[in-house]
């Protein structure tokens, strides 16, 4: 649809959802001579959060429609652009879980919930990133954004347009400090955090002894 829209001549391309929304619409204006607009409704809204947008509909519209078109950055992972954050390990099983949960019960409370229940029995896997092996990762996360989404900042330092990726990696020293180490999203501090590491790339490869989900 939003191809279709730019080639009726169309400026301006609005994705009123959420993060998925956004990253289908978005992938396909990448390169192209018209803009994306956002109506934030979605169950973590990261990229929406991360540029500001309002959370009210006719405000956000009004916006878009009003603002001069900005350049940002966008990743790629084995052909999928992502333009807030890519992930692998425990956040992937996170969203995964939470794509099929059939509570009907959409946002941020799910998410808690299957967090919760999920992260005793998640087994975190060995990778190599670049030319560093992490042998307990709970999170290999590559972000354009700061956040995943409802405030958590896994990447303080990441700006979307600043030419490079934030590549995050939390190496687990035990499931106890894991545990303690959440609250962190939200607060502050997690490059504190023993087992954390966070750079600066421009490209990475990720390799793993089985498939890697992202």
């Amino acid at each position: 649809l939003s191809a279709a829209a730019v080639q009726r001549g169309a400026r301006l391309v609005v994705a009123w959802g959420g993060d998925g929304t956004i990253n289908e619409v978005a992938s396909s204006l990448v390169h192209g001579p018209a803009a994306l607009g956002i109506v934030r409704s979605g169950s973590g809204n990261s990229l929406a959060r991360e540029l500001g947008v309002c959370a009210r509909p006719e405000r956000a519209l009004l916006d878009a429609m009003a603002a001069s078109p900005r350049t940002i950055d966008a990743g790629e992972i084995d052909g999928h652009l992502f333009f807030c954050v890519a992930g692998i390990g425990f956040d992937e099983h996170i969203a995964t879980c939470f794509e099929h949960d059939t509570s009907g019960r959409r946002g941020f409370a799910t998410y808690v919930r299957i967090a919760i229940r999920e992260l005793p029995g998640y087994r975190p896997r060995s990778y190599k990133v670049g030319d560093r092996a992490v042998t307990r990762a709970v999170l290999v996360t590559i972000a354009n954004a700061a956040q995943f989404g409802n405030g958590a900042r896994i990447a303080p330092s990441a700006k979307v347009d600043d030419g490079w990726l934030d590549l995050v990696t939390f190496d687990e020293r035990s499931r106890l400090a894991t545990v303690a180490a959440v609250p962190r999203l939200f607060l502050g501090g997690l490059e504190r955090v023993a087992g954390v590491t966070m750079t600066k790339v421009e490209r990475v490869t990720i390799e793993g002894d089985r498939p890697i989900r992202f």
